[in-house]
């Protein structure tokens, strides 16, 4: 169970190593916020290409394999994009871009689908503490990078180092993850990766439970990618001040993802999202309309508080039953990707015309549809192989 804590912490580093100082890389490139949405963009096009495949592949090669090879491709793109910084080329920023797209799509589905294992063995709430470990990892990138940003180290200095980092901790650590078991019964026809990942779009259980995480994603995504921006650009706060707030977010939506396995147990998935939606959405309108960066701090809790359980819960809820897991959380990752992803971009083009922050109230209407279709991800017994349950 160690090792999936990890591997979803190290994820969560390497992605707030460049969204807490997305307001340096589009200063180094010379970039406006609608220029900015356009390669953020790319990120979400490589993304998107991977995450669909990404259930086969890791039913194919096993999820350990699957994250090692997304982080190698994640390795690439930190080099990559460093070193577009360093020649000031949108071009090869944009292809490091594009390939952590592709590697973080990979790595993702695969360290849900170990995580939904563990949760299944345990049979309890697990996955929101992973996604903690996620965030909390987000939190340890975005402080340093706020430390970084204030002492003038340039964003493409620290890329190197988190590529180091990345390529030695993705290759080790998920030798420890669980053995694969053959509750995905990849010698059924009926249940072949290809033939489950087509079915898996055709049942409107998954797509509806697509349509919460999408809503729940991208209020998460929205704050990773234009919180600090936001906060620099809408209220006049320094780098480091934005990088901060950032790390605001996430450190609420860690501490939250953290406690809140008891409250899913107790309560239900149902409840529990729509309590979180509604205070992503107060959350979100309080940083918007602050008027002084202590009330915008104030509108991060709320929103860190609310975006932490709709993700996981939206995992758990896709692998309830073991044999379609890979399938279905493929299918639930890509819909919520694409606000995760492509949302936040187009949020720029937005901002160029009405202000970043004011661009953030277009969330809200993902928000409530979420609210609406919460009911999809009630729990779904499922058996599982005599003798699986691991001790807790």
């Amino acid at each position: 169970m160690w090792a999936t804590f990890a591997i979803f912490g190290l994820n969560g580093l390497v992605f707030a190593s460049w969204a807490a100082r997305i307001p340096s890389a589009s200063d180094v490139l010379g970039l406006s916020d609608g220029q900015t949405g356009t390669l953020l963009l790319v990120a979400a096009i490589g993304s998107m290409i991977s995450l669909p495949l990404s259930g086969g592949v890791a039913a194919r090669i096993g999820t350990a394999n699957a994250v090692r090879v997304g982080g190698i491709l994640s390795t690439i793109a930190a080099s990559t994009i460093a070193s577009g910084l360093v020649a000031e080329s949108v071009i090869l920023t944009a292809a490091g871009l594009f390939i952590f797209g592709l590697g973080i799509g990979l790595w993702d589905v695969a360290q849900n689908l170990e995580g939904a294992d563990v949760e299944r063995r345990l049979m309890r709430t697990i996955m929101p503490k992973f996604h903690a470990a996620f965030s909390g990892g987000a939190f340890l990138g975005a402080v340093a990078g706020a430390g970084l940003a204030a002492t003038g180290i340039a964003l493409s200095t620290h890329l190197f180092g988190v590529a180091v980092l990345v390529l030695a901790i993705s290759l080790w650590i998920p030798r420890y993850f669980l053995p694969e078991i053959p509750h995905a019964h990849q010698h059924d026809d009926d249940a072949s990766p290809r033939r489950n990942g087509l079915a898996a779009w055709k049942e409107p259980r998954t797509l509806l439970i697509g349509l919460v995480v999408l809503g729940a994603a991208l209020t998460e995504g929205a704050a990773n990618d234009w919180v600090a921006k936001a906060t620099v650009d809408g209220l006049g706060a320094s780098e480091a001040v934005g990088a901060l707030m950032f790390g605001v977010f996430v450190a609420s939506m860690t501490l939250f993802r953290f406690v809140g396995g008891g409250f899913i147990d107790r309560f239900g998935r149902v409840r529990v999202l729509q309590v979180s939606l509604a205070s992503s959405l107060v959350g979100l309108l309080l940083f918007v309309f602050a008027p002084n960066v202590l009330l915008a701090g104030a509108g991060a809790v709320l929103w860190g508080t609310g975006a932490a359980l709709g993700f996981p819960m939206g995992m758990s809820a896709a692998a309830d039953e073991p044999r379609f897991a890979a399938a279905r959380v493929s299918v639930v990752s890509t819909i919520g990707y694409m606000a995760f992803l492509a949302g936040p971009p187009l949020l720029g083009f937005l901002g160029d015309q009405v202000g970043i922050r004011n661009a953030l109230l277009a969330v809200g209407v993902a928000v409530l549809a979420s609210f609406l279709v919460a009911p999809a991800a009630a729990e779904r017994p499922a058996s599982e192989p005599e003798g699986s349950r691991i001790p807790s």
